[in-house]
Order: structure tokens, then C-alpha cells, then sequence
């Protein structure tokens, strides 16, 4: 493993802030403060708090639409790609638990790119919806509502970053399996 990059322990100091106290809340000086360094020092690395955020948001928007690419494409049945897209998410998650909290709470906060990332949303949206809807139609899932199995699935993956790190016990691989047995089958007997 490559050792971490100067920018790299920012965005990842700043990540934990932007957790810890929301975006808007952090300043660069916080970010230098927290590293042990003069807040002249982040700017040989970084141009400012928005490319940080930027940085976060973009990068894992891109790590899960290029998964559920590689989804979506395979050759697999409906049930199996929504476990992947559960392994996908929990992977993604446990990698990076403080940059999910940016993701799903400070992505409002972006400028130049916002227009960009929820684009990558609503493609990896409705890349999901096609998976379900394919499933119905070849019969190997329920003819249920496609927007509730959407949103249910998704509002679980998606606060995943909450509840990871108090389950240090939990390996991602076990966590997957379980999440996928409860998402897919329910807790019905």
C-alpha cells in the first residue's frame, strides 16, 4: 500500500471534521489545526475547503457509479446484483465512513460540481431501478413498487456510515451478507 499524500491526509482530516461538525462549520484554519500545521501550509496542497469537498463527494459518486456499472453489466440474476450493490455499498462504507457523511449531508454545499454529482446519483438511480424492474419482469423478484423497494434499500445503504463505525465486531463481509439476506428476504419466518 502506497504511503498517503500530503493532500490526501487533508481531505481525510477534513472529511472527519465535515462529520464531526458539518461542512459549513469547518474552517481551513480547523483543518490546519487538527493536522498540527499553519493554515498557510493547506494551500500548498489544496486551494480551498470546496475542492476538499469536491475532492470527497466526487471521487466516491464516481467509486459507486463505476460499481454499479460493472452491476448492472453483469451476467448475474436479480438477486445477485442486489447483493452486490448491498457488498458495493458496505465496501464503499467502511472504507470511508466520514466522506459518506459528506456525501449524503453536504453535497448541497457544492458549486462547480453539483450539477455533476447529482447527475451521477440519478444515473446510479436509475441504473438500480432498472435492476428491480428487470427482476419483476423475469419474475425472479416480487411485482411490488419499484420507487418503495428503491428508496427502502437505498435509505438503509445510505446511512450505513452512521452505524459502521459502533460496529467494530462486524466485518464488511458479514455485514453484507446479513444486509442482503434482510434487505432481499425480509425478517418474515
Amino acid at each position: 500500500m502506497k504511503p498517503e499524500t500530503r493532500k490526501e491526509e487533508i481531505i481525510k482530516t477534513a472529511a472527519k471534521l465535515f462529520k464531526e461538525k458539518g461542512y459549513s462549520a469547518v474552517t481551513m484554519r480547523d483543518i490546519a489545526t487538527a493536522m498540527g500545521i499553519k493554515a498557510a501550509s493547506l494551500y500548498n496542497h489544496i486551494s480551498s475547503k470546496q475542492e476538499i469537498l469536491k475532492d470527497i463527494i466526487i471521487s466516491l459518486a464516481e467509486a459507486f457509479t463505476q460499481g454499479m456499472q460493472q452491476i448492472k453489466t453483469a451476467e448475474s440474476s436479480t438477486i445477485q446484483k442486489v447483493e452486490a450493490v448491498v457488498k458495493l455499498h458496505v465496501e464503499i462504507t467502511a472504507q470511508n465512513t466520514y466522506g459518506m457523511a459528506s456525501l449524503n449531508n453536504d453535497w448541497m454545499h457544492l458549486e462547480e460540481k453539483r450539477d455533476y454529482y447529482l447527475s451521477l446519483r440519478s444515473g446510479y438511480e436509475s441504473d438500480f431501478r432498472s435492476i428491480l424492474l428487470e427482476g419483476i419482469k423475469r419474475k425472479e423478484i416480487t411485482n411490488s413498487n419499484v420507487e418503495v423497494m428503491l428508496f427502502s434499500i437505498l435509505s438503509t445503504l445510505r446511512s450505513l456510515y452512521l452505524w459502521i463505525p459502533k460496529k467494530e465486531d462486524v466485518t464488511p463481509d458479514t455485514l453484507s451478507k446479513s444486509l442482503s439476506t434482510v434487505l432481499i428476504n425480509g425478517i418474515n419466518k
